[in-house]
């Protein structure tokens, strides 16, 4: 076994801001959406991503893709969803082995409720603090990390 690639000082800076930087930003945004809405920052991730699908509906292997969860986290989330009137499952017409979660009416209204408080949230804890060109930098360095790392993930789901 080789020896590991250890992070040198400007890598371990960086990868040390990073971890503190979205651990903190998650918990302060997470806090939020719990305290004015009652959602959990998965919960708005999910309902997020069905309201801008057509139909407001995903088979449920795309929105675990999308949100970022496991198929049996995303299950398991989509039941306490369901329970709150939020979500509902439904089967493909075409393809019964398929299911699809769909926003309803319920879950687009909660939504659309907490949204205002959460881009509040959003800007104070990120996009007030950078000025116009961090925000470039920014959005431009991680949508090309994030391009790349679903683009593996793609491809690793694929079969052989």
């Amino acid at each position: 076994m080789s020896e590991p690639r250890w992070l040198d000082e400007v890598e371990a800076r960086a990868w040390r801001a990073w971890v503190e930087c979205t651990g903190r930003v998650a918990r302060r945004l997470e806090r939020q959406l719990r305290d004015d809405s009652g959602l959990t920052f998965d919960d708005y991730e999910v309902l997020v991503r069905l309201s801008e699908a057509p139909g407001r509906r995903l088979r449920m292997s795309e929105l675990a893709a999308r949100a970022i969860q496991s198929p049996s986290r995303l299950s398991q989330r989509i039941d306490r969803l369901a329970e709150r009137g939020f979500v509902r499952r439904c089967r493909d017409s075409d393809d019964r082995r398929v299911v699809h979660a769909e926003l309803t009416d319920e879950g687009f209204a909660a939504l659309d409720a907490a949204a205002p408080g959460h881009v509040e949230a959003v800007r104070a804890v990120l996009v007030d603090r950078l000025d116009r060109d961090e925000l470039a930098c920014l959005g431009e360095v991680l949508g090309r990390l994030a391009a790349e790392l679903h683009e593996e993930d793609t491809r690793s789901r694929r079969p052989t």
